[in-house]
């Protein structure tokens, strides 16, 4: 494969990089080449086809008059509904993006997008389902973390609404071993406007550093790199740390050949 630098400049648009590679080893020998670039965070997604927006953003699509009132009365319904279920010893005076991170790896629709500092583990998401019907790639993101913060720091002193900035979010509890163990963070932007978009918008066509990477993967690399992830040890049986993430792991070397020695 050719200097990731190089492509990167060929495919550059508006500060948004899109490259298909064809193998999990190339993929491996992009992760090395980009080693001495720490700033990225990365997410991993099952479809290429799939924007970069959280979960609440796709079930209020069709509200957007009402998306703040609706937002405000979803997060209310989860500080009522998880009276008495937060153990013996729940946090007190707990912040609204902490509630969000409370909510997002427990299955509510949140406006987070999950990431983390591992593109390995972002690689395991990205795979660790099976194939859907739409589409024959995966897509595996690098965010360059810095350079959006950056940028949203300066859109804030312009006055712009802190409604339209882009924030990362990486809650101090220690009550959530799966976020620990994923070495995850999150991002927070716009209600109604995905990632992508976000970036392409407050990026110009003279920026020359890729602040969004999409790297597209085949489906048929799947199995290959889901045995390549598990001898790293990310698995499910690490990454979730419970009787569930037991489950999934016993699941696939079920569904898996020599998935397990």
């Amino acid at each position: 494969m050719s200097n990731i630098r190089e492509l990167m400049r060929k495919n550059l648009d508006s500060g948004v990089v899109d490259l298909t590679i064809d193998k999990w080893s190339t993929f491996n020998e992009v992760v090395t080449e980009m080693l001495d670039y720490p700033h990225y965070v990365w997410r991993g997604q099952r479809s290429s086809k799939w924007l970069l927006e959280p979960t609440l953003n796709r079930n209020i699509k069709d509200n957007h008059g009402k998306a703040e009132e609706i937002v405000k009365k979803h997060l209310d319904n989860f500080q009522y509904a998880t009276r008495g279920r937060r153990g013996s010893n729940p946090k007190l005076n707990m912040t609204e993006d902490e509630w969000w991170a409370l909510g997002q790896h427990h299955g509510l629709a949140t406006p987070l997008l999950d990431w983390s500092t591992s593109p390995f583990v972002a690689a395991y998401f990205a795979f660790s389902e099976e194939d859907i019907e739409e589409d024959d790639y995966r897509a595996i993101y690098a965010l360059h973390r810095d350079q959006v913060s950056k940028k949203s720091e300066k859109l804030n002193k312009q006055e712009t609404t802190t409604d339209s900035l882009i924030e990362f979010i990486k809650p101090l509890s220690d009550d959530n071993p799966r976020l620990v163990n994923q070495s995850g963070l999150f991002s927070k932007g716009p209600i109604g406007q995905d990632l992508e978009g976000w970036i392409k918008s407050n990026f110009n066509q003279d920026n020359k550093i890729a602040i969004l990477i999409k790297l597209k993967i085949p489906n048929s690399e799947r199995l290959l790199a889901l045995k390549a992830l598990n001898r790293m040890n990310i698995n499910h049986l690490s990454l979730f740390p419970d009787i569930v993430g037991s489950s999934v792991y016993s699941n696939m070397a079920l569904k898996i050949s020599k998935y397990i020695e």
